[in-house]
């Protein structure tokens, strides 16, 4: 399964098995222009994943028998599409545990469809390249034997091989890139990765570079890419080259 292209009219399938809730997101979305599908539970969101072209997914974490986080796992380990957690429970423990599933984003219960809206609209721009970080002036960064291609959206390995990595890896990793040898906040790469729609999460970023590190670093608990400074934020420590 791979990562279908952005359309103009984005096909996001909802995975609620509330149906007050489900038919609400969905003619919110629809009114937004958007395609909505529904399902209410991980049998219904395989069959339409195989029929239909998906460009997003918004997962409720509580679902009937497979739940969100399996089903997260899951989607992840085939596919880089968009994840957008839905979580009745708004504690920090639950959040990260969403992202380190794989998850993209996340939104707690009782939301806003407005703000559904936007972060899924967010989730798109970032995944079709729109939003940018700034002085970007090659199509391919290299690192430590790594190739990062921002115009495929890609990362291939010393070997030449490409390794799955979800849409907020990838931008997270491109805005270290960019910026080597330089120590970045976690509020500083917030901004630059996700902007204000990120909220005040922090930890989220320490769940990406996590994530990152385990498939970049030869040992993710020694890393030499991305480097903790205490009481700083992250350090990209290679020497970047572009062609």
């Amino acid at each position: 399964m791979t990562t279908p292209a952005i359309t103009a009219t984005p096909h996001i399938l909802v995975v609620e098995d509330d149906r007050e809730i489900s038919a609400l997101v969905a003619r919110y979305l629809r009114g937004n222009e958007c395609r909505v599908s529904l399902a209410a539970d991980g049998r219904e969101m395989d069959r339409l994943l195989a029929e239909s072209r998906i460009d997003l997914v918004v997962l409720d974490l509580m679902l009937p028998g497979e739940d969100g986080l399996s089903l997260c796992r899951r989607l992840r380990s085939a596919s880089a599409i968009p994840i957008l957690m839905l979580t009745a429970k708004s504690e920090e423990i639950d959040r990260i545990i969403g992202l380190e599933t794989g998850a993209d984003d996340y939104l707690a219960k009782p939301f806003n469809p407005r703000e559904l809206l936007a972060r899924i609209r967010a989730i798109l721009r970032r995944g079709a390249g729109a939003e940018k970080p700034e002085a970007e002036e090659a199509r391919r960064l290299h690192f430590h034997g790594w190739t990062l291609d921002t115009g495929l959206r890609q990362v291939l390995s010393p070997e030449g091989a490409r390794i799955a990595i979800t849409g907020a890896e990838f931008d997270l990793l491109h805005a270290l890139c960019l910026r080597p040898g330089r120590v970045l906040s976690r509020d500083q790469l917030l901004d630059l990765t996700q902007g204000r729609s990120a909220g005040p999460f922090e930890r989220s970023i320490d769940v990406l570079v996590s994530r990152i590190r385990q498939k970049i670093e030869r040992d993710a608990r020694s890393p030499e890419i991305i480097r903790t400074i205490r009481s700083g934020g992250y350090l990209f420590a290679p020497e970047v080259t572009r062609s």
